[in-house]
């Protein structure tokens, strides 16, 4: 979870603190000044960017570095650069912040890439609140199969409950999912009970559990 400029505050030493409030006065100073490094120069704040988890440690990286793309009112370009061209726990950091910029639907490409991936921890990062906000029904319903055959819990999904309430198309793709595991001999992920009780909530109250969770209690309508 990210935490706050006052959480971080009280868990950061001097050093880092002092640190800290150098970066987002440059990120601030940038959002400001957009045109300032010229348009194939990073501003300086994208390379504190980087040493987020040098300077106030890997536990505290993915929030200084949220804090520093908010206070920066990172633009695309910037965006994309870090994503880019940083490590995975750079990415992640970008995937948990873009919905707390004014991207609208731009940043789509980056969380479709993510997607992608084998590395769970960008995948459980990619299906935020923006995914939620901004993905397609088909997009959004293979991200959360994509969770499944991962193992990344559903829990992870942004407003799961709303996007996967009633959906016929994703009760579907889960049956056969099941299926295709079942025959294979391998283990039906617990989760796809969960996901397969929202789908069925409203008009699909009555469709059958997917022959490889026999056991698994009826849907009702609190699901």
């Amino acid at each position: 979870m990210l935490k706050s400029r006052k959480e971080l505050d009280a868990e950061l030493g001097g050093a880092a603190r002092a640190w800290l409030d150098e970066a987002l006065a440059e990120a601030a100073h940038d959002a400001a000044t957009p045109d300032a490094p010229g348009p194939y120069t990073s501003p300086p704040w994208e390379l504190r960017y980087a040493a987020a988890g040098r300077q106030c440690g890997p536990e505290h990286a993915d929030s200084v570095r949220s804090l520093l793309l908010v206070e920066a009112r990172a633009p695309l370009s910037s965006v994309t650069r870090l994503y880019e061209q940083g490590t995975a726990a750079e990415r992640r950091a970008v995937l948990l912040t873009l919905h707390r910029l004014d991207l609208g639907s731009t940043a789509l490409p980056l969380v479709e890439d993510a997607l992608r991936a084998n590395d769970t921890r960008l995948v459980a990062a990619a299906v935020g609140p923006y995914a939620a906000d901004h993905l397609d029904p088909h997009a959004w319903r293979h991200a959360v199969l994509k969770c499944l055959f991962t193992e990344v819990p559903v829990a992870a999904v942004a407003r799961l409950d709303d996007r996967a309430r009633g959906d016929a198309e994703l009760a579907r793709m889960l049956g056969d999912f099941a299926d295709e595991r079942t025959t294979a001999g391998r283990a039906v992920p617990e989760d796809l009970r969960t996901v397969l009780a929202l789908t069925a909530a409203d008009e699909g109250a009555h469709r059958a559990t997917p022959t490889a969770a026999p056991a698994a209690p009826a849907p009702t309508e609190e699901s």
